[in-house]
């Protein structure tokens, strides 16, 4: 190290606390060796000296860069940030930066900008320091949250003040003290939400807010005109803040919990809100303002809302049912204790099992109950509140303390997944290296070692999250007489069914009846009907917390009815409480789910297995099964019949994955996906075989399947059907088969081809595979079912329209022959890559999508596909974005998802392109919930309530409202986006 460098380095850079490995330390060498060629360029000679040497700071850094692309990407940007640590510490350096931040709205002849790009430069330095504190070992994730909350209220109060100078400069307000104190007096309130207002934010975390207006503010000069005004300076704050710029964005804002979003302007008046919460406010409000601050600013007005509102929170003295009420919530977050070992891999880590959202939730929940008369339990932080909870007797000191470690250990995993791409996921990667990556970055030796710990973690935080909810309202054997006997209904059973939440107990009471008489195959022995009779009271319990408990027994008793042996199940169910609540759950939520195992009984053996939560159904693991399940089998027939009960089980499990929280919507979709993929390609496998043993081969002769439409972007859900072509190959002079029955090669291709299709979409005892639509093919249901590629090729160059070629971005081909396969690919990408007119093909699909509106419209808000803004415009920008040459991608992509996030600046900015990927996400984890509970169309008046906590769960919103508002401004943003992208229309 030279002296000058030396002399200097005393401070932050000499006290590294932990030494972290790269995962490639060649790779890691590498990076700080480019960083310091960074540092000389731009005349920072200590630092890339410093970066030279072979101390253990300069290595912890070189391994920094290595595990996070961010970190490295950041440096790299602006080096000056880690020059400045030689003169100061990091803690030092955040405090001037906020400093600047706060002196910025008020810059001489400032615009906004001009702000925008100042809070942009300064939040990322920042953020860049906050992360490099924690990953060194400094600061801990405790620190790192406050900090970061910090920032996010310094940033927000900053563009406060900016827009409040503004509006007072142009006379809309008459602000008391706008030199030294703007936002006093103002009457804007804003209040920050969750996260934020607990002064927890997590690194990549949005910030949730709501704003009010206090009409009697003494700024206000026009009461009539202020709720606009606000409304119109909100707008302008969320611009300023998420708005994606070339300097990035500064925070994404969500202004989603206001009251009935749906319907009230961005910025709602005190009395307005006020009326509200005492009126129609809910439990779930309620929580939500436990943790509401004011955050930026007329602070004392929002001091004063939130005392006023405090009686609506604070309720010192609750009834049942609101008691209820509050422990019902944590069915939005699916907490299935109990349920089979817990994954590592793609574990979400704040709202999977045993994570953070279980943790924050209960102590939520405790406050609601206990807050009303223990004023020193409403405080806003959650390890806090968990040591008053403890101090007050409602927790122990052991539950206390582990849930505090376990928080901040859960919490700085989260940092860690999120430092390296800087991307708001909770999501832990699905590879051993990711794994390992985010290991190294918290300090363990191997990916090995974090995933242990994380496992012990999950487990512990599950187990006592269980158990501090078994003080909850529980419904088990002794809530009242049971008596099924006889053939008259026992008043005090009727009455513990209707407290149980039956509805008609006296159809329920002669359902159980016919039970124990034996009336089904599964409950004509004696011992199965003892085991189904203690098992009775927990089941009613099970199917009556569903809230549909009459419709789920119903169901129940249609299983019931189908299987041939009872005892297996009822002494599983008896010994499984899990299973027990998640049999219940479908029964009560998923109506189609319950089709499929009253139908199928034995698809219902699959829960069985313990590893089934914790092994993802990834391509690899659906084709090991299916491998397994069909090795033995010899014959045609039997083969196809084994595909379709494996496939038939295998759906129903990854739709279980998805009911239960195990998987995301994405990975359900994927694993839909890979499922097809394997059984159509051995159907397809299988077809070919029989059909050559009669018909024998065609010279040359060689076929594959391309997937379209959902199964091409690898979109399917449970009840998808798929869109097929097959093309086929042959030698020029190839004349018939050489089979006993010989064919000419278009027939002979034709007739496998509709072996196929009888052998996928055809009915046999095990049901169908799959319903198939052949109508992509070149000139739809009037040309033959198998096509030659020659002919392919030439109408796809000069005949095929627009449509054709838009549908032709999602096509993959998913079996058949290797190499054939390989030169299909090729011809697809190059017919996709062919110059196009961009005004032509934007028309003519701006065109195509109002004719698909005009003859399907939507009929509510839940038709995501064919709303406008919905699924269909999406997949057109994108569509059209591949046809145009207006994507960053090097390789071609079938998924919507990946398309939309490439889209290429010049076509649609990075914040278009992110809201475009947002919504294509929403509609998505709606759409395969939807899609795996119900088998017709979703009626928002009958929801049952089951799966609309599955939907709250999936989009991580507290309130059905306010999805449906979210899912109807969403598809307003999309729209207003398509229009201007491919219709040219502001």
């Amino acid at each position: 190290m030279t002296a000058a460098a030396g002399k200097n380095a005393t401070g932050w850079f000499a006290t590294p606390l932990r030494a972290l490995s790269p995962l490639d330390a060649d790779n890691a060498a590498a990076e700080l060796a480019d960083f310091s060629d960074t540092a000389a360029e731009a005349d920072l000679s200590r630092l890339s000296d410093w970066a030279r040497q072979e101390s253990v700071s300069a290595q912890t850094l070189a391994a920094i860069f290595d595990l996070s692309p961010f970190m490295r990407d950041s440096a790299r940007r602006h080096p000056e940030m880690l020059d400045r640590l030689f003169d100061a510490g990091i803690q030092d350096r955040l405090e001037a930066v906020l400093v600047a931040i706060t002196a910025s709205a008020a810059e001489p002849g400032i615009t906004e900008t001009g702000l925008m790009k100042e809070l942009r430069l300064l939040k990322s330095e920042a953020h860049f320091l906050i992360a490099l504190d924690e990953l060194w070992g400094a600061a801990t994730t405790e620190t790192t949250v406050t900090r970061l909350s910090d920032l996010a209220d310094a940033c927000v109060r900053s563009a406060i003040v900016f827009l409040l100078g503004d509006a007072h400069r142009q006379g809309k307000l008459t602000l008391p003290d706008p030199e030294n104190n703007p936002a006093h007096g103002s009457g804007w309130i804003v209040l920050g939400m969750g996260k934020l207002g607990a002064h927890e934010l997590n690194f990549s975390s949005d910030i949730d807010l709501i704003v009010f207006v206090d009409s009697q503010a003494v700024a206000i000069t026009d009461r009539f005109e202020s709720i606009e005004l606000f409304a119109r300076l909100t707008r302008r704050l969320v611009r300023i803040l998420q708005d994606r710029t070339e300097h990035g964005y500064v925070f994404r804002t969500d202004l989603r919990l206001r009251p009935d979003p749906g319907s009230t302007p961005l910025a709602i008046p005190v009395e307005a809100a006020l009326n509200y919460y005492e009126s129609r406010g809910q439990n779930w409000e309620r929580a939500a303002m436990i943790k509401a601050r004011p955050v930026a600013g007329d602070i004392a007005a929002g001091q004063a809302f939130l005392k006023e509102l405090q009686p609506y929170v604070w309720r010192k003295y609750m009834d049942y049912a609101a008691i209820a009420d509050v422990h019902s919530i944590k069915r939005q977050i699916h907490a299935h204790k109990g349920h089979g070992a817990v994954a590592v891999k793609g574990h979400n880590v704040k709202l999977g099992r045993g994570g953070i959202r279980e943790i924050e939730f209960f102590v939520q929940t405790q406050q609601l109950i206990a807050g009303g008369r223990f004023p020193e339990l409403r405080g806003r932080g959650t390890v806090a509140m968990l040591a008053g909870l403890c101090a007050h007797g409602w927790i122990s000191v052991e539950a206390s303390e582990a849930l505090a470690t376990q928080y901040w250990f859960l919490r700085g995993v989260e940092h860690a997944i999120q430092m390296v791409a800087d991307e708001q996921s909770h999501t832990l990667p699905e590879d051993d290296e990711g794994i390992e990556r985010i290991g190294k970055m918290l300090g363990f030796s191997t990916g090995e070692a974090f995933a242990e710990e994380f496992r012990t973690s999950l487990k512990l935080v599950e187990s006592h999250y269980a158990a501090l909810f078994e003080t909850a309202p529980e419904l088990s054997d002794g809530v009242g007489n049971l008596v099924f006997t006889g053939d008259v209904d026992d008043p005090d059973t009727l009455h513990t069914l209707q407290s149980l939440g039956f509805e008609r107990a006296s159809d329920i009471c002669r359902v159980i009846r016919g039970w124990h008489f034996g009336r089904y195959r599964a409950t004509q022995s004696a011992e199965a009907r003892e085991r189904l009779t203690e098992l009775t009271p927990a089941l009613l319990a099970a199917f009556g917390k569903t809230r549909r408990a009459d419709e789920a027994l119903l169901r129940f008793d249609e299983f019931l009815s189908g299987l041939p042996s009872g005892i297996q199940l009822f002494s599983l169910l008896q010994n499984n409480p899990a299973l027990l609540k998640l049999l219940a759950m479908i029964m009560g939520a998923a109506p189609r789910l319950a089709a499929i195992i009253t139908r199928r009984a034995h698809v219902f053996d699959g829960l069985l297995d313990p590893l089934l939560m914790s092994e993802l159904p990834s391509r690899a693991y659906l084709a090991e099964r299916l491998q397994a399940f069909t090795q033995h089998t010899v014959q045609y027939e039997e083969v196809l019949d084994r595909l379709r009960i494996f496939n038939a089980e295998q759906k129903f499990l990854i739709g279980v994955r998805l009911l239960t929280g195990a998987i995301d919507a994405a990975r359900a979709a994927r694993a839909f996906s890979h499922l097809a993929d394997l059984t159509i390609g051995a159907a397809f496998e299988a077809v070919t075989e029989e059909f050559a043993s009669r018909h024998g081969h065609i010279a040359g002769g060689k076929a594959v399947v391309l997937g379209m439409g959902k199964l091409g972007s690898r979109e399917l859900s449970a009840g998808s059907d798929v869109d097929l072509i097959l093309l086929y190959d042959h030698d020029a002079d190839a004349e018939e088969s050489d089979g006993a029955k010989p064919l000419a090669p278009s027939q002979y291709y034709i007739r496998l081809t509709q072996r196929l299709i009888a052998a996928v979409s055809a009915p046999t005892a095990e049901g169908v595979l799959y319903e198939l639509d052949l109508r992509l093919r070149p000139s739809g249901n009037k040309g033959p079912v198998a096509t030659y590629f020659e002919a392919f090729r030439k109408y796809q160059q000069s005949e095929a329209w627009t449509w054709e070629h838009m549908t032709l971005t999602r096509a993959r081909v998913i079996a058949g022959d290797a190499a054939f396969a390989k030169t299909v690919e090729r011809e697809i990408d190059a017919i996709l890559a062919r110059p196009r007119d961009f005004a032509t093909i934007a028309r003519e699909a701006g065109d195509m999508r109002a004719l698909i509106e005009t003859e399907k419209p939507p009929r509510t808000v839940w038709d995501l596909k064919q709303i406008p803004g919905g699924l269909i415009d999406l997949e057109f920008i994108a569509q059209v974005a591949v046809l145009t040459g207006r994507t960053a991608l090097t390789e071609r992509s079938t998924s919507t998802l990946e398309v939309l996030l490439n889209l290429k600046g010049e076509f649609a900015d990075a914040s278009t392109a992110d809201d475009l990927a947002r919504a294509h996400t929403l509609y998505s984890a709606l759409s395969q919930t939807i899609r795996l509970c119900l088998a017709g169309g979703l009626q928002p008046e009958d929801i049952p309530p089951g799966l609309a906590d599955m939907l709250l769960a999936a989009t991580d919103l507290p309130d059905l409202h306010v999805l449906e508002a979210h899912v109807d401004e969403t598809a307003q943003k999309v729209r207003k986006t398509f229009d201007l992208l491919l219709r040219r229309k502001a």
